[in-house]
């Protein structure tokens, strides 16, 4: 599975969005994998088109993608303070961390201080290529 990021996710339903290509070609690439995301993701990334009244074709979007929205295992208040105080990362970046760990899945993001330390924590990137899904794991 491939855990999205708001930023992958934002990206890929604003065509104006500097990353947009690159969410369509990391979508496309690995469109064989299931994708998921977090609550937290998914409320971010739903943020921007709730503002502009178009929170429906966002979330159909969203469904086309078939992007599984993601709950956390037990105990997931303080694994999520204590990715936060091992990674310095914002809550909603340590929530895309926790739900990689929880459902074994693959980082995307475009943010690289999350990519960074996805992989110092050992879990896989996910990056686009004709392959689909290229994992580069710590170690």
């Amino acid at each position: 599975m491939i855990i999205l990021d708001a930023s992958v996710l934002i990206a890929h339903l604003d065509g104006r969005d500097a990353h947009h290509e690159r969410a369509r070609e990391l979508l496309t690439a690995n469109a064989g994998t299931p994708f998921g995301a977090s609550t937290i993701s998914l409320a971010e990334t739903l943020v921007g088109p709730a503002r502009s009244g178009k929170s429906r074709l966002a979330r159909d979007a969203l469904d086309r993608l078939a992007v599984a929205e993601l709950a956390f295992g037990g105990d997931a208040s303080a694994r999520l303070a204590s990715l936060r105080a091992e990674t310095g990362l914002k809550l909603p970046d340590c929530c895309v961390l926790l739900a990689a760990r929880d459902h074994d899945g693959a980082v995307a993001s475009f943010d690289m201080d999350l990519t960074r330390r996805a992989q110092e924590l050992g879990l896989a990137v996910a990056k686009s290529g004709e392959g689909g899904i290229r994992t580069h794991e710590a170690g």
